[in-house]
């Protein structure tokens, strides 16, 4: 069982924070798991043009064959003017849809207003349902004020959510590896 952790944004830090915390948390309690962690920011991926996923080279074939051999994925962004990274769609269109099929999608979101947690009800959600992934019910939104100035978690109470999270990301994985076996 292989989770990856997508860091969705080019510039920050929090974002790729809460993934690393989620990993951890995943990696403390099943330690037999294969982890991995995507951060867009040390890959140089070219624009989604049209061409099919065999055509591209260098950076963007790593990342998307990085994609494929996962079997599930916290995907992370922070929230600029109401919606999800621009980096994160263009990755997301590289990727064809039925890489993402069957396997389970969990999300985390950083935002400065606390209404931006809509945007995973209400854009992610809604892209991982085309993609036919099999999405949490349960999501992390993290704002500004859980974190302090060196981009850690100081807030206790989504150091537990990402726990109950991260669990429920590892319930679901190991009940759809037993139902395919």
């Amino acid at each position: 069982m292989k989770i990856l952790g997508i860091s969705g944004t080019l510039i920050g830090r929090k974002t790729l924070t809460v993934i690393e915390q989620v990993i951890n948390e995943i990696k403390s309690f099943s330690p037999e798991v294969d982890v991995d962690i995507l951060d867009l920011r040390k890959f140089n991926i070219q624009f989604c043009d049209g061409r099919t996923t065999s055509e591209y080279t260098g950076d963007t074939k790593e990342v998307i064959e990085r994609i494929s051999l996962a079997d599930g994925y916290i995907i992370g962004t922070p929230i600029f003017q109401g919606s999800f990274t621009g980096a994160l769609k263009n990755l997301l269109d590289l990727v064809p849809p039925s890489v993402f099929q069957h396997k389970v999608m969990g999300f985390v979101a950083t935002g400065g207003n606390p209404q931006h947690y809509l945007v995973v009800e209400n854009q992610l959600k809604p892209i991982a349902g085309y993609f036919k992934a099999i999405i949490t019910p349960h999501f992390i939104f993290a704002n500004s004020s859980q974190f302090n100035k060196q981009n850690e978690i100081v807030d206790s109470e989504l150091n537990v959510e990402i726990k109950e999270f991260s669990h429920q990301v590892l319930f679901m994985m190991s009940k759809l590896s037993m139902e395919s076996k």
